[in-house]
């Protein structure tokens, strides 16, 4: 992988309910810019985001995966993030290292409470929302049902179609750029006309990006007021600067089908166009934990205190693989840097990033950038690591108190001796996840978000090495 200074990278967390089909739109954005060769399917057990036994056990994201995509000369770091209700300490996680977040909605079903846990995550982080109305391939799915409910659940977002469909379920065969007012057939780039039959809807998508567009800006607004109309340039820049701002709270919409890899090209696009570089993103920072916010203003550099943050741990029988969002500063193989949260030093080993459980080295980490660093000797999701002389945490999401407990028991003595250290590292892992002995009923406890959740903690812990039985 070639090396990517901070303006040409870009963050995004892939977020959304569950079967909404996240997962499946990275794999097609690795299919398209030629990272893979062959697409995977989810059902099948063979996607690059889901390659853990778990996940494709039960054809279920769990966790986290990093996905660089490479193209047009700049570098997409996507965090496809799951939607399971149980595992969205991991989407809190993604969300807090992203600089905007790519909602997938189904274009059947519509918003559903994982797209209601995404928005407020991004309110909670202030992380700009592009919105991708997937699966319009399938029946019943209907593009303008779809955004007519995120428009009445989500009353307080301006929400702008930016490709619309051509056709619906069997006959989905391509999407309209209203900006560029061309027409994209199949999975190709190439743009051609509009269809007769659909001038009128583009034309009147292209009229209110327009005015949306113009009402973000007051310079627009009196330009618009003057001429009644925006030139594509001024549309262009206007939509850009209000789809990087997430106080403007305008969210561009875009129609696809992942699976068929239609529309797929013009999103990638827009993750580059219309995302913050890292550069120009602030960051909340404490002087304690739970103490004020404060922020680290733009521009973030490489010139700038190393100031990293841990949003993802993944242990195996080969050991714990960390990962980081650098914010500032600039990092080779090899450094060392402090672990605010637990007051000791890191000296870091080989740096790289991860395309799903691929291993690809890294000679230099630039400001913004995200990367993997293995057997690091006690650092833990939702850690800060610095420079030495700087003395600021990043701030860490706020997760919900667990709600479901189950008693858990060594199988044999040799699980016994075990039990507390690997119960331990799954915690370190995950914020979500807890364990306490209860001395009145003399037990240890498990606590999660779920029976999910916990399964899977049981699952894990079995594949570590300590074999566990449970009791409620």
């Amino acid at each position: 992988m070639k090396e990517y200074t901070t303006d040409q990278l870009r963050n995004v967390a892939l977020v959304g309910h569950q079967g909404a089909g996240k997962t499946s739109l990275g794999e097609s954005l690795l299919f398209a810019t030629g990272a893979i060769t062959r697409m995977g399917k989810v059902e099948e057990g063979n996607t690059v985001a889901d390659f853990d036994e778990d996940e494709r056990d039960r054809s279920l994201s769990i966790y986290t995966a990093l996905l660089p995509i490479e193209y047009n000369d700049h570098k997409v770091n996507v965090l496809d993030a799951p939607g399971y209700v149980d595992f969205q300490g991991e989407a809190r996680n993604a969300m807090r290292v992203a600089d905007a977040a790519l909602v997938v909605v189904d274009a059947v079903s519509g918003p559903e409470v994982g797209t209601e846990l995404s928005f407020d995550y991004a309110a909670e982080f202030d992380v700009p929302l592009l919105v991708a109305i997937n699966k319009m391939d399938r029946d019943n799915a209907n593009f303008e049902n779809a955004l007519s409910a995120l428009e009445t659940r989500f009353p307080d977002y301006r929400f702008v179609p930016i490709l619309l469909p051509i056709g619906s379920q069997a006959d989905f065969s391509g999407v309209i750029d209203v900006l560029a007012m061309k027409a994209y057939t199949g999975a190709g780039t190439d743009g051609g006309d509009v269809p007769a039959d659909l001038q009128d809807s583009a034309e009147e998508a292209r009229l209110q990006l327009m005015e949306a567009v113009a009402e973000s800006d007051d310079a627009l607004l009196e330009k618009y007021f003057e001429t009644e109309t925006l030139s594509e340039d001024e549309i262009r820049q206007g939509l850009l600067s209000a789809a990087r701002d997430a106080s403007k709270k305008l969210v561009p919409v875009f129609a696809l089908s992942a699976t068929h890899s239609i529309g797929v090209i013009p999103v990638l696009d827009a993750l580059i166009d219309y995302v913050l570089p890292p550069s120009m993103r602030r960051v909340a920072v404490q002087a304690d934990r739970g103490g004020d916010v404060e922020y680290l203003e733009p521009p973030q550099s490489d010139s700038g205190p190393v100031v990293g943050y841990v949003f993802h741990s993944h242990t195996d029988k080969y050991g714990t693989l960390t990962y980081f969002r650098l914010f500032s500063g600039t990092l080779k193989g090899n450094d060392t840097l402090m672990n605010l949260d637990g007051g000791h030093d890191e000296r870091l080993g080989s740096l790289m990033t991860m395309r799903g459980e691929t291993q690809i080295p890294l000679d230099v980490v630039h400001a913004g950038d995200v990367a993997v660093v293995a057997k690091l000797r006690a650092t833990h999701t939702g850690q800060t690591l610095a420079s030495k002389g700087f003395t600021k945490y990043v701030t860490q999401p706020r997760f919900a108190e667990p709600v479901y407990a189950v008693a858990v028991h060594p199988r044999t003595q040799s699980d016994s001796a075990k039990m507390g250290e690997v119960l331990t590292d799954l915690t370190n892992a995950d914020p979500t996840l807890r364990w306490r002995q209860d001395a009145a009923l003399k037990q240890t406890i498990l606590e999660g978000s779920g029976g999910t959740h916990i399964d899977i903690a049981i699952s894990r812990a079995e594949r570590n090495g300590v074999g566990m039985d449970t009791s409620i």
